[in-house]
């Protein structure tokens, strides 16, 4: 029985698949979306609302909110960067809660979304109020939290700075997210400890990916510290096209198997994600970096029932 919970959100829809050279279909993306809602996701980032020459994938942004399936009891997210793409998302009527980012170095907010740092933090307050006055909700992730493709590493009082600021809008949380891989568990500690006393009550979200092989390890660390919420992609997708060297995302299968394990419930339904995995990775034309879905199923449901 579990004795701990975790509200989990699936990102594979826009995160997994952003930064695939091949473009998956509307028909397929909207699979995706029924396939994790069946799973038993209540969160996901179905799409982002970004200059489609700069992100080809997500260019049917609005062909895939027209057919979204009609449940009052998921909340699906649009990522948005900017005014304009606030305005999109708003304006399809099917997107719920608005995804900003702010970007913790410099060099790292330029090359993803054109602006400094500060001014990154500043426009994802404006995008966190123009949801909210839209009768929507907000939320904002730091990108580059734990370590910037450009700058090296971050100051985690810089970062604790900025979920202060961006508390200050109303976001329904705020997230950290290791956007090239390069945390450790000891870090991640460190930082969830402090941005958790720093915006209480507001609870603090992770986005790990697993360039190093360290994300699992990550979440775990994370959850351990007080992380209420926890972003995953299928089959481990992902990667941002604008960060040098970023790789997929901890993988939902993966994370759910580890959590659910150790008594900590995530809502998931683990046969369903591992089937869904096998269909993504048919999708996708090629095996997926997940490692539950390749593995046997354990405990077989033989072995369950002579125990």
């Amino acid at each position: 029985m579990a004795t701990a919970t975790i509200e989990f959100v699936e990102v594979g829809p826009r995160d997994g698949l952003q930064n695939e050279r091949e473009v998956v279909s509307t028909a397929d993306k909207i699979e995706l979306i029924t396939r994790s809602i069946a799973a038993g996701a209540r969160r996901i980032e179905v799409t982002s609302f970004v200059n489609p020459n700069r992100v080809p994938q997500m260019a049917d942004a609005e062909a895939v909110c027209a057919a979204l399936p009609v449940r009052p009891d998921v909340t699906f997210i649009g990522l948005v960067m900017n005014g304009r793409g606030a305005d999109r998302a708003i304006e399809t009527g099917r997107i719920n809660q608005l995804g900003a980012v702010a970007v913790a170095t410099d060099k790292f907010a330029i090359a993803n979304q054109g602006q400094t740092s500060d001014e990154s933090v500043e426009a994802a307050k404006a995008i966190i109020a123009k949801a909210r006055a839209a009768g929507l909700t907000g939320q904002a992730t730091i990108g580059a939290s734990f370590g910037c493709p450009f700058e090296g590493e971050v100051s985690e009082a810089r970062v604790v700075e900025m979920a202060q600021r961006l508390a200050e809008a109303g976001p329904v949380e705020v997230a950290l997210a290791d956007t090239i891989g390069v945390a450790d568990p000891a870090h991640v500690t460190r930082l969830v400890t402090a941005v958790r006393a720093a915006i209480d009550p507001l609870p603090v979200r992770v986005h790990f990916h697993n360039t190093r092989g360290t994300g699992l390890a990550n979440v775990w660390a994370a959850v351990a510290a007080g992380a209420r919420v926890v972003d995953a992609a299928l089959g481990g997708l992902g990667g941002c096209p604008f960060a040098p060297g970023a790789a997929g995302n901890v993988s939902s299968e993966d994370v759910v198997y580890m959590l659910e394990r150790a008594h900590i419930a995530t809502g998931m339904d683990l046969d369903q994600l591992i089937a869904g995995s096998a269909w993504l990775s048919d999708i996708i034309g090629r095996k997926l970096p997940g490692m539950v879905a390749q593995a046997p199923r354990f405990p077989q449901a033989s072995a369950a029932k002579d125990v």
